[in-house]
């Protein structure tokens, strides 16, 4: 049941690259943060106060956990994350983000002291390389277009977000309540992406916005934020960061047929690096799976 959760997670994480451009024509990159995990935030407390949860109390003994958390995995992944989707393609960012597990496994060998295995290590540049092919098109003359510099290497910065996000969950996360968990720290990054907003942006206009932006909106708090980070989070206390983040490999997938849904058909060259990501995936996941059976 619990590889079922997680792997809905992904869903709504894989569907979310799609989802953001319908949402970036109504906000602004900053308000479309703020507001996905405002609203999130306010579900996902009164859902924990409603359960009984004593958050003010976990709050108190574990605020230097639950702010670095929110504002690592929820503020510094979602602004660079909604800024990145302004300039790169739902299948690039899903391809990038792709790679995660390696780079979470990475960090934690080079921070906490996990053994990578051999292949895990091979695998990290063949994927790599999968997703420069990716990013560039082919031609690394594109390196030099500041849309796709900009874009694609937000989208690198918020996959670094993620990992250690992923690896200081492990270590730290308190075992209590992973709903109270959860809610406070998506409240401590939603707190930081509101001063954030109001700070750069300003109070927003009160224009309704279209219905296709407000129903990826309302998909966004429900599904990407509210089920799929209580459902992570369960995953990671459990299995653990390294095989947890094995399953943002289904990330790209879902986004692929998201985006063929809506008629943005991969192009030649982002199936060709594509492969050769899902290929360096595939040799990581195997190494992990081996060692850790």
């Amino acid at each position: 049941m619990l590889y079922l959760l997680v792997l809905i997670a992904t869903f709504f994480w894989g569907i979310n690259f799609v989802l953001a451009g319908y949402v970036l024509a109504d906000f602004s990159p900053n308000w479309s943060a703020a507001t996905r995990f405002g609203g999130a935030a306010l579900l996902l407390l009164g859902v924990a106060v409603w359960q009984g949860a004593a958050l003010l109390s976990l709050f108190r003994r574990y605020y230097l956990i639950y702010i670095p958390l929110g504002v690592i995995g929820v503020t510094g992944f979602n602004l660079l994350f909604f800024y990145a989707m302004q300039t790169t393609s739902a299948d690039n960012a899903a391809l990038i983000m792709a790679t995660n597990p390696l780079v979470t496994s990475l960090i934690a060998f080079l921070w906490l002291g996990e053994r990578m295995p051999w292949n895990a290590v091979l695998a990290l540049p063949i994927a790599l390389i999968g997703v420069s092919i990716v990013v560039t098109h082919g031609n690394i003359a594109n390196m030099t277009s500041v849309d796709y510099v900009l874009g694609d290497g937000l989208m690198l910065l918020a996959n670094l977000c993620w990992a250690l996000y992923n690896v200081l969950s492990r270590r730290f996360m308190p075992r209590e309540n992973a709903l109270a968990n959860t809610a406070l720290i998506i409240f401590s990054g939603a707190v930081a992406l509101l001063l954030l907003a109001l700070w750069h942006d300003g109070i927003p206009s009160l224009v309704m916005p279209s219905a296709s932006g407000a129903i990826a909106m309302v998909i966004f708090i429900l599904g990407g934020t509210v089920l799929a980070y209580l459902f992570w989070n369960m995953a990671i206390a459990r299995l653990g960061a390294g095989k947890t983040a094995l399953f943002m490999n289904a990330v790209p997938v879902f986004a692929f047929f998201a985006a063929i849904l809506v008629g943005e058909l991969p192009s030649s060259v982002q199936l060709l690096g594509g492969g050769i990501v899902l290929f360096g995936l595939f040799l990581g996941m195997w190494s992990f799976e081996k060692n850790h059976d």
